[in-house]
């Protein structure tokens, strides 16, 4: 359930962040609630997931999947080009989460 509420979280993370932009500096209401209230679940589905999953671990996957996420939403959404070196790197990201949870003894499984 730690890895569900974990997901939860990186969602609501990949919504407000994307909603950030839309917000227009806080500009714009609605997608400025967005952020709000996506931030907020965020962090609420983290807390919980913190009891199982350590927390250097958790961030690690929810900064690096987030990343991945939010750029992807970036070429699709804000029609944003990633070049060759950003697209290498975010393909080390996406390796480093998978090493961690596929090989590391500190992930609780």
């Amino acid at each position: 359930m730690h890895f569900v509420y974990l997901g939860i979280a990186i969602i609501s993370e990949v919504i407000a962040t994307s909603a950030l932009k839309a917000s227009a500096s806080f500009t714009r209401l609605g997608p400025s609630l967005l952020v709000l209230t996506g931030y907020s679940s965020a962090f609420y589905f983290m807390s919980p997931c913190l009891e199982k999953i350590s927390i250097g671990v958790a961030y690690a996957i929810w900064s690096g999947i987030g990343t991945a996420l939010i750029a992807l939403v970036g070429v699709l959404l804000y029609k944003q080009v990633l070049d060759l070196p950003a697209v290498i790197g975010l393909g080390l990201i996406i390796a480093g989460v998978l090493v961690l949870n596929l090989f590391s003894k500190t992930v609780a499984h």
